[in-house]
């Protein structure tokens, strides 16, 4: 196990109904006049809109609202919410949804704070070093934005879609988690949350540091509860328990407690981000495109590795004499088990075309140091276009 530095300072309340805490929970952290940051009429529909506001107003705490925030969250939208807060003097951001959301909010507070253009944090021209406090009503388990040191923002201009340094400073205040509040999700949006949770987790699980058994078992286990719980909240979306295993699970598989002491790898995020940036895809379904190819490509690397997930998480029975026969079995079991969740796995059914591979490559390479990417196997321009290209076959 290598060295590490853990810190998550983020309170959570967890539990049906605890969103009618939330003013009390922001005036606790200091908040007196607060930006409400939600996304579409969902928070509206399932009620949180309304318990959440009238717990403010309960709480004595004046806010105003920035609505509208998009799935693959856009520049704009921080960029008008920068304006509101310093317009309407607040000094506390609420993020009422799910990662797009909980993203917007983080760089709106980093971004507040900076007289210059708040993209050069994300360029690596300007450091964090201090942000307005975050506090979050989760709506969604997917992105685990909720207790995250990251956030990832779509500059309109170029359209590219890069994720800013990694630092505790943005992490949020709390984070109000009711599952009951998402069982009125579809299904797609369940089952691509729980994609997301799952690369989440294979990022950190695909690793060439020795000696890491205890987070390799907490891995295994939060693949083993995702996989058990995603099929139970398709199959009865009101089944409170299979929503709250997949809440919590989603923040615990980034939050960072799997990934102490190891090396992570986040190559098929990288790859993602330029799908969803091109196609506009649900950031969970690229990755149930991508993750799968990714692993045939870099299987060779180390066998072992991956037929242990193929017996831990998928039950595959271990063929000591051709690991990677078994090996393979579990990729192919993850890809049937996106498919059984009614996940996309082929590039035509998140309209994706072959013909642009090259160019997604190259919009990589935009980004300052863009290549290589990825620590389990080192991705360079040519081994992106392959993995994409075996996507691309499926």
């Amino acid at each position: 196990m290598n060295n590490f530095t853990f810190y998550s300072p983020t309170l959570f309340a967890f539990g049906d109904g605890e969103e009618k805490n939330t003013g009390a929970l922001v005036r606790r952290f200091g908040g007196t006049r607060v930006l409400l940051v939600y996304g579409g009429g969902s928070v509206k529909r399932n009620g949180a809109y309304d318990t959440v506001t009238a717990s403010l107003t309960d709480a004595g705490i004046p806010f105003t609202e920035l609505g509208g925030v998009q799935a693959n969250p856009r520049s704009g939208k921080v960029y008008e919410g920068i304006e509101t807060v310093r317009r309407e003097g607040c000094d506390f951001l609420l993020a009422l949804g799910g990662g797009s959301v909980i993203d917007t909010a983080k760089a709106i507070g980093f971004g507040a704070l900076y007289d210059g253009d708040f993209w050069d944090f994300f360029t690596g021209k300007a450091r964090i070093e201090s942000t307005l406090p975050v506090g979050v009503v989760l709506t969604i388990a997917a992105a685990g934005s909720e207790g995250s040191d990251s956030c990832v923002i779509t500059l309109e201009e170029g359209n590219l879609k890069w994720g800013c340094p990694k630092t505790d400073v943005i992490r949020p205040k709390f984070a109000v988690l009711d599952p009951r509040l998402t069982c009125s999700l579809p299904a797609y949006q369940t089952a691509s949350g729980a994609v997301d949770m799952m690369a989440h987790i294979c990022e950190r699980y695909f690793s060439n540091t020795p000696d890491v058994a205890l987070t390799d078992r907490l891995c295994e286990a939060l693949l083993k509860t995702i996989v058990d719980a995603a099929s139970k909240a398709i199959a009865d979306p009101g089944d409170y328990a299979a929503r709250a295993d997949l809440m919590w699970a989603g923040m615990l598989a980034h939050n960072n407690s799997c990934g102490v002491g190891r090396d992570q790898d986040w190559a098929s995020h990288q790859i993602e981000h330029e799908l969803s940036a091109f196609y506009d895809c649900a950031h969970g379904a690229g990755l149930a495109v991508v993750m799968p190819a990714w692993m045939e490509y870099v299987l060779s690397h180390d066998p072992m590795r991956f037929a242990r997930f193929a017996v831990n998480v998928f039950g595959c029975e271990m063929d000591f004499a051709r690991p990677e026969r078994t090996a393979r079995e579990g990729v192919a079991r993850l890809r049937d088990f996106f498919r059984a969740l009614g996940m996309p796995t082929t590039f035509a059914e998140i309209g994706a075309r072959a013909e642009d591979i090259p160019a997604m490559a190259a919009h990589r390479a935009e980004k300052p140091g863009g290549f290589p990417f990825g620590n389990f196997v080192k991705i360079g321009p040519e081994e992106m276009q392959a993995i994409l290209r075996l996507a691309a076959e499926r």
